[in-house]
Formats: C-alpha cells, structure tokens, sequence
C-alpha cells in the first residue's frame, strides 16, 4: 500500500476544505494521487469542485500595450518576489521598457525578447533592487477591433478581440472576462474530453439519489447545460447588465469574440513555503 504523507492530506484538505480522516481515506484509496482523490471525492461526497493548487502565489504587475488603430495588441507578466518591488519606480519602469520593446518587435517568444539590453537591465535590477525578478510571458490579439482592461492593482489584465463590433464593446467583454474568468469563448469549444469528466461525475452523484435512470439522465444533462454556462463568455450573464447574456450583446452589435486572454499574476506558479523559525535556528546551530 502506497504510503500517505501528512503534506500530502494537508493539500487535499486545503483544496476541498474536507475533514482530515476523509482527505486520507480518499488518498489511501487513490493511492496517494491528489487528482484521483478529488474526482473520487466529487463522486461520492457531491463536492462541487476544488481549488486549484499553488494559484497566484507569485508577486508582479501585468500590462498591456495597444496600436492606435485598436487592432493589435500585446499583453506582458513580469514576476517579482514581493508586492513591494512590484509597487518600486524602478521596477515599473522596467516593465514599461520591456512591453515597449516587445510591441514594437512583435515579439512573443520571451527567450528571443530578453536575449541581450533587456537581460542586462534585468540583471542590474536584480543586483539594485536585491530580488528576483523575471519576464514570465507575453501574449498578442489582432482582429478587426481589440479591447483591453487592466484592473486598477495591476494584477489581471484582459485582451479581447473582435470580428465587428467596436472598441467600446470590445473593452466592456474584457472587463467582464476580468471579473468573471471564463474558460472558453463558446460552449461549442469545451472538449468532449472535459464534458465526459464532468458527466461522469454528475452520474456518481445522482446515482446516489436512487431515482429512476430515466430521472438520473435528465439530471445529468441539465448539470452539464449549467455548467456549460458557467465556463462559457457568450453563455454568461454580463457583468454589466445581468439580464442580459454576453452572447445577446454581441448578436446585436454584429459581432464575434476570436480571440480572448488573461493573465492574472502568478496564477499558477507554486511559492516555496520557507519555515522561517526554523531557518533562524538551523543558522543560530550553524
């Protein structure tokens, strides 16, 4: 039998927000795979969903930079180690010259963009400031008008692009997508693969109900069609006018999402968790 791990139970109850005996049978069951323990957990305890690990655990701004004509954009992610360096003049002027270069160039591949001046900044920044700091990513959209927002902290910040429509629009779908994070432009391009996971897991669940399979089916697929929706930008109600969806508001401008991005800082980088009573001691032993 695969050996548990208290870090291991930790995570999972983090993630599900479970009692510790149950994240452990769940884990003991699966073996000792997290994802695996989380599928079996939505199965059988009706949980809904669970968090993500090691989400924004990472500090920066992200910017963005647009054509006059709003029919290119570029998007950029600079990563410090600390809130306090990503609020410093230096490094915000920083990140101004490397979203600069990048627009001019059309440069998305970050190796190619920090291959001599830039790195050298970098590297001097580094050696002033006395922190890490790095170009993680950069993204473009074009199409006949792109819109972009950037919340007011610097932390998420949105490209949209359009066939039809206008600039206005265009702003106004980014900040929804800012504000509500949609995993997909259409319910059409959710994968059969990701639809199967969640079928399979609503069936579990109402299974447990003893209803007819008839009842259970039509359960099932009404969890699917609300779920669909949920993820979905045309199916989602706008931030702006909530009785109306986004999918209405571009019908009526003549319009078409092709291309959506956000970046939100950090999202999806692990921080190390240091035990900083124990470094202290290890180096009072030293």
């Amino acid at each position: 039998m695969t050996a548990i791990s208290a870090s291991q139970v930790k995570e999972l109850r983090e993630r599900t927000g479970l009692g510790m005996m149950e994240c452990k049978k769940a884990l003991v069951e699966s073996n000792g795979s997290i994802e695996e323990a989380i599928e079996n957990l939505r199965k059988n305890s009706g949980m809904k969903a669970a968090k993500k690990a090691g989400r924004t655990s990472a500090e920066g701004v992200v910017t963005v930079k647009a054509s006059d004509d709003a029919t290119y954009a570029q998007i950029l992610e600079v990563n410090s180690e600390t809130d306090f360096v990503a609020r410093d003049s230096n490094f915000l002027e920083f990140v101004d010259q490397v979203a600069g270069v990048a627009f001019e160039a059309r440069q998305t591949d970050v190796a190619a963009l920090m291959d001599g001046a830039l790195e050298e900044k970098r590297q001097g920044l580094v050696q002033k400031i006395g922190e890490n700091i790095s170009v993680r990513r950069v993204a473009e959209a074009q199409g006949d008008v792109v819109g972009s927002y950037v919340h007011s902290n610097s932390k998420i910040a949105v490209l949209v692009a359009l066939s039809g429509g206008n600039e206005d629009l265009a702003k106004d779908i980014a900040m929804h997508v800012a504000a509500v994070n949609p995993q997909f432009i259409a319910k059409e391009d959710v994968s059969e693969d990701v639809i199967q996971k969640e079928r399979e897991i609503y069936t579990a669940q109402a299974e447990q109900s003893g209803k007819p399979a008839e009842i259970i089916a039509k359960m099932v697929e009404g969890r699917i069609s609300k779920f669909l929706a949920e993820i979905s930008l045309t199916e989602q109600a706008f931030v702006k006018d909530p009785d109306q969806k986004v999918g209405k508001l571009l019908s009526q401008a003549n319009a078409k999402v092709v291309n959506m991005i956000r970046f939100e800082v950090g999202e999806g980088i692990e921080r190390e968790e240091v035990d900083f009573a124990a470094e202290v001691a290890a180096q009072l032993k030293g």
